[in-house]
């Protein structure tokens, strides 16, 4: 099960001790910009991962040595969530993050749509939270975001459980090894 009220507590934890070690001082407007910026090409990484745009390639998707295509993209897609998770704090929109089990549930019986769309539409509704300081894009952003994991790529709550959890584990490793 998905747990995203834990995952968005270990993503504000490691937050806040790489701004604490790295002795990050920022106003919150640039830290907002930051994140955002991040958000916005992990996404892309995401997309370039998967190369379901590339309609002129017939072998689609991209492996990271010693992993498969899906575990690669897997990846990809639970560091775009990490930041989510930190436009959600910054912004302090966190009560957007957690969904009810039935509400996760209702996201996987949705219609597989087209990917370039709801890539499109997560961007687009992204800039308007930011820009027009919209929740309820944010929220919705949130929500495509997350039907593309679990319907369209076809992940499980469980599998996103235990790639957030383990990327998280990574990354505090890689602030104890000074990364």
């Amino acid at each position: 099960m998905l747990d995203l009220t834990t995952l968005l507590q270990q993503s504000i934890r490691l937050d806040r001790d790489i701004t604490v070690r790295q002795k990050i001082h920022w106003r919150p407007a640039k830290r907002l910009q930051n994140a955002m910026v991040s958000l916005d090409v992990e996404l892309a990484e995401m997309a370039n991962t998967s190369e379901w745009f590339k309609v002129w390639k017939l072998h689609k998707g991209k492996a990271e040595a010693g992993k498969t295509q899906r575990e690669t993209l897997l990846n990809e897609y639970v560091d775009a969530m990490d930041f989510f998770f930190l436009v959600a704090a910054i912004q302090q929109w966190t009560h957007l993050i957690p969904l009810t089990p039935d509400d996760l549930e209702g996201l996987t019986t949705k219609p597989v749509t087209d990917l370039n769309k709801q890539y499109l539409a997560i961007k687009h509704l992204l800039y308007d939270a930011y820009f027009n300081h919209r929740q309820i894009s944010y929220q919705h952003a949130w929500r495509v975001f997350l039907k593309l994991g679990l319907v369209e790529f076809g992940f499980t709550q469980d599998e996103i459980q235990a790639a957030f959890t383990a990327k998280n584990q990574v990354n505090e490793q890689r602030q104890e090894d000074h990364y």
